[in-house]
């Protein structure tokens, strides 16, 4: 599993991001770290630590399901907050997608692999900025940066 690893951002401050993905026809890991660097900067600016995203099969995922939140299912994306993220090589946070889940999705969904990993992404990075979907309110607007994020990255 290739992992690419490079600090992405505008001026002095940047973000490191990482991924660890095996080799998928059809995605693009650059575009996958430049949607990550995106929703870093509209949603965290503060941010110059380290983000790693993995791309992984529904065996892995549902194992750390089961390990982090109990729950004994496969699922699209898993975020791991780790820290502030303030601090230049600090872990800021980890988002973990399966790309089996995120393959039926987008057939589901009439897209392509690459934009519902690319949706999975910023949906996952918003988590480890602190927001959540577990509220009415704070739904809509997770939802509503979430497609405007996804159209501002176009497809990578």
């Amino acid at each position: 599993m290739p992992k690419v690893s490079r600090p992405v951002g505008k001026g002095t401050a940047a973000a490191h991001i990482s991924v660890r993905a095996p080799r998928l026809r059809g995605v693009r890991v650059a575009a996958l770290r430049r949607t990550a660097c995106l929703a870093l900067q509209r949603a965290a600016p503060h941010v110059v630590g380290e983000v790693a995203i993995a791309l992984v099969n529904d065996k892995k995922i549902r194992e750390l399901n089961r390990r982090y939140r109990a729950k004994d299912t496969a699922t699209d994306v898993l975020s791991f907050p780790l820290s502030s993220g303030q601090a230049e090589h600090e872990p800021f946070g980890d988002v973990v997608i399966s790309y089996e889940t995120a393959r039926r999705q987008a057939s589901e969904y009439g897209a392509t692999l690459q934009r519902e990993l690319q949706r999975l992404l910023i949906h996952g990075t918003l988590h480890l900025c602190g927001f959540d979907h577990h509220e009415p309110r704070a739904a809509a607007r997770m939802h509503a940066l979430t497609r405007r994020l996804l159209q501002a990255a176009g497809d990578g």
